[in-house]
Order: structure tokens, then C-alpha cells, then sequence
């Protein structure tokens, strides 16, 4: 396993009962359902990764955005290791668009009771969580 732990920030965006997650495509996690996020970079908050990532890869613009809960997240078949931070985040208007097709097939809204199988492993790892999201 690769010695080094990265940190990702996660998105999770509401908008009237609904969560928004990509079908994702390519590296750890391909043909997993996740929400949008990506890696923190050197200097930078976590709240302006998420605005960043949500940005750059559905096109849409988030407010509201509150620190959420964290996990801590392996991937053993890939040998990597992640603590993805999870912040909660509100977007009232636009639909996601697919920027990066090399990364992610699809973006789609779903209830949060009725959310689509499998999870990516951070987001699956942050449900186990008493009270996230349910």
C-alpha cells in the first residue's frame, strides 16, 4: 500500500429531498455512485475545494456550505488510502452537467431514501454514521 494518506473533499448537495451523485468512471471507485469532490490542495480551505470541485466537474455553484462529518477511507484493492471531509452544501438552481466525461458517466438526483447501489466507499463509510443523511 501506497504510504500516503490523501485528504478528498466531498459535496454532498440537497436541493428539495434530493441528493446529487455522479456514476463514476476511470480511477478508484469506477462504477461506483458518489457525490463531488476531489483532492484538497496545498493552501487551500475546505470549503473553497468543495466550491471548486462541484464547479469543475457539474458545472454548478453551491452555497451554504457547512463542515459535515469526515471519514476515514481504504482502498484495498487499489492501495489507497484516503479521510475524505464531507461538507453539506445547497445548490437552488441549474442542472449538473458532465465536464468530466473521463471521470464521471452520469449525474443524476436522487431521494435520499432511495439512493442508488453501490456507493462509493467514502460515501458509503460516512452512512454508516448515526443521523447522516437519513
Amino acid at each position: 500500500m501506497n504510504n500516503e494518506v490523501r485528504v478528498g473533499v466531498a459535496t454532498v448537495i440537497l436541493r428539495e429531498g434530493y441528493v446529487l451523485l455522479g456514476e463514476r468512471i476511470g480511477s478508484h471507485g469506477a462504477h461506483t455512485w458518489a457525490t463531488p469532490g476531489g483532492h484538497l490542495e496545498l493552501g487551500e480551505s475546505i470549503e473553497e475545494c468543495a466550491t471548486r470541485e462541484t464547479l469543475e466537474e457539474t458545472g454548478l455553484i453551491v452555497d451554504s456550505i457547512k463542515k459535515l462529518s469526515f471519514t476515514n477511507d481504504i482502498f484495498e484493492k487499489e492501495s489507497k488510502h484516503y479521510v475524505t471531509l464531507f461538507v453539506l452544501a445547497f445548490c437552488t438552481n441549474g442542472e449538473p452537467q458532465v465536464i468530466e466525461p473521463e471521470k464521471c458517466n452520469q449525474w443524476k438526483w436522487f431521494k435520499l431514501d432511495e439512493l442508488p447501489e453501490p456507493l462509493f466507499l467514502p460515501l458509503n463509510n460516512l452512512l454508516q454514521e448515526p443521523l447522516i443523511l437519513r
